[in-house]
């Protein structure tokens, strides 16, 4: 059975393509995620996708994704966007599922602003990617992919 990995987005992604495109690039978040979804099913993998500009929806999303029914998923790639420098929410929640989680960035938030370079959620992720614009997904899928088969 393949494995399901959800790929969540969130605050402003769906802007993608418009949006700061020096930082960000000119792929929409449709051509993105179609993209990152031909790369998990030539790994095997299948993707959904989940982009809200509202926390209690990525919280939710999270949730679901260890929840065994319509949402579940094996593994979760999150661009939590900006919340991912302050929501304590999205911390609790990767923390509280038994679900591995990488966080992933399209730009390296370490060369940006210095308020992005305090992450609230990567200590309860298995691993953080950033900087490789949409290759950042194709990383954290493999590297995701690579802890659910292997367990490394």
């Amino acid at each position: 059975m393949a494995l399901t990995i959800l790929v969540v987005n969130g605050p402003n992604l769906n802007l993608l393509g418009n949006r700061e495109t020096d930082i960000y690039g000119r792929a929409t978040l449709d051509e993105l995620m179609a993209d990152v979804a031909a790369h998990a099913e030539s790994r095997g993998a299948t993707v959904r996708h989940v982009q809200s500009n509202l926390e209690g929806d990525l919280v939710a999303a999270i949730q679901q994704a260890a929840g065994g029914g319509e949402g579940a998923a094996d593994g979760v790639v999150l661009n939590a966007g900006a919340l991912t420098h302050y929501s304590i929410a999205l911390r609790d929640a990767i923390a509280a599922v038994d679900v591995p989680v990488v966080e992933t960035h399209l730009s390296n938030v370490y060369a940006r602003e210095d308020f992005r370079h305090t992450s609230a959620v990567a200590a309860v992720c298995i691993g953080v990617i950033c900087g490789f614009g949409p290759t950042s997904y194709h990383l954290a899928v493999d590297a995701l992919l690579h802890r659910l088969e292997t367990g490394d």
